[in-house]
């Protein structure tokens, strides 16, 4: 199982679709972030960051195992938050 929460515009679409925020989601094996965003069919460029038990990774570099805890952060997160959660050199 992975904990899995959501910033900004895509906490949003998790309450459009009802889900939990944090959210648990069954996993099995190791998957990489655009399997994970496949699996929960969300458009990888809707997601800019995957937060992998704090650290930040790219979609395309992310891998996710079950009891990670995984947050992913939108496109377009303005730059003090950039710089607080740890990603302003990524993009």
């Amino acid at each position: 199982m992975i904990e899995l929460r959501a910033f900004m515009g895509l906490a949003d679409t998790f309450r459009e679709r009802n889900w939990d925020n944090p959210k648990t989601v069954a996993v099995t094996g190791e998957m990489t972030g655009e399997e994970f965003l496949a699996m929960l069919d969300l458009s990888p460029d809707a997601v800019e960051v995957f937060f992998v038990n704090g650290k930040a990774f790219t979609p395309d570099l992310a891998v996710v195992t079950g009891g990670d805890r995984v947050a992913l952060a939108p496109q377009g997160v303005p730059g003090p938050y950039r710089v607080l959660l740890g990603f302003k050199k990524m993009g």
